[in-house]
């Protein structure tokens, strides 16, 4: 499961440049991630917002999938100045990490800043020691490959992020969007982090415990007349009701067993699990955008009292609701 950041928002951050990594062979996608979230100018949020340069991380012509070449702003001398580096994915599993790029990541990490690797990227995170003790997540079909390379490293599976604090990992290409909109989450409040995902007209949050993929989708004619859905909106409505396993499968007009089947197949998890997903979700917009107290809080969300919700906060964010609001409450 992700964890938050081990220190609080500086609402914006301390050194605003991020330098994304490029290299021949870019991940055109996962570089493209970077470029939406950080690199758009932005006035609306004022002087204080990112600027963005690219490093190559070897002489040129650097190359692109799908036959872009790329243009970069200086070699790896402009980590040193980085607030945040970004390594959009790898050329290959098998590909070697140059010593110099292994170099730099370390001595940028070393002078404070943040490190970002997106899909196969937790290949030169793990080379450069990065993620040695650390938890680390990758692409599901590179996992095997990354804990044969590097026993050092605890993989978690089955969710789109990990934060480390000043180490964080992406898992597939698309995950690397959850994570970059998790830093900026991190860095500004959720208010600006949801206004960089509208533009994007992408969820403004997916929680980084999510399942990468879903192994079955759901058959399209069975899909078409399925009462989950409905049901789904339904209880969201009213997460501060009680949902036992046979009201949510009476409302969906199926039996229990039918129920666990269906969500499975949607969404790789089960009711209960993913009605404990949603109040967490919704205790952490309460934390972040309101100043009610706890009780209150698990009483809005279906936990019923704040030492549920304490329970529920720290299995899965491994942090409790008060520690919560005071790393990711937007200022006043």
């Amino acid at each position: 499961m992700p964890s938050p950041a081990r220190s609080r928002p500086t609402f914006p951050p301390r050194n605003p440049l991020v330098v994304a990594v490029a290299y021949d062979g870019l991940c055109t996608f996962e570089f493209g991630c970077a470029v939406e979230v950080f690199a758009l100018l932005r006035p609306e949020m004022g002087p204080d917002w990112y600027r963005f340069a690219v490093a190559a991380a070897e002489p040129g012509p650097l190359r692109a999938t799908g036959g872009i070449t790329v243009g970069v702003d200086g070699g790896l001398d402009l980590l040193a100045g980085a607030g945040t580096v970004i390594v959009p994915g790898w050329r290959g599993v098998d590909a070697p990490v140059s010593a110099a790029l292994c170099d730099a990541l370390r001595a940028a990490h070393a002078a404070g800043a943040r490190v970002l690797s997106l899909c196969s990227g937790a290949f030169v995170l793990a080379a450069a020691g990065l993620l040695d003790g650390k938890r680390a997540t990758t692409h599901w079909r590179y996992f095997d490959a990354l804990a044969a390379r590097h026993p050092g490293l605890t993989l978690v599976p089955d969710v789109l992020y990990v934060d480390e604090g000043s180490v964080l990992t992406a898992a597939g290409s698309a995950a690397g969007l959850d994570l970059c909109l998790h830093l900026v989450r991190r860095d500004w409040g959720p208010r600006v982090a949801n206004q960089v995902a509208r533009r994007l007209v992408v969820p403004p949050h997916r929680d980084g415990g999510q399942a990468q993929y879903v192994e079955r989708p759901v058959p399209r004619e069975r899909a078409a007349g399925s009462r989950l859905g409905p049901l789904l909106d339904r209880v969201r409505a009213a997460l501060d009701q009680d949902w036992p396993i046979k009201r949510l499968a009476a409302e969906a007009a199926v039996s229990p067993r039918a129920l666990h089947r269906r969500f499975q197949e949607a969404s790789g998890t089960s009711p209960g699990a993913w009605l404990v997903g949603e109040r967490l979700a919704r205790a952490r917009e309460l934390l972040e955008e309101a100043a009610l107290p706890m009780d209150d809080v698990a009483a809005a969300c279906g936990f019923g009292t704040a030492a549920t919700m304490r329970h529920h906060f720290r299995t899965t964010l491994g942090v409790s609701p008060a520690a919560y609001r005071d790393r990711f409450r937007a200022p006043a």
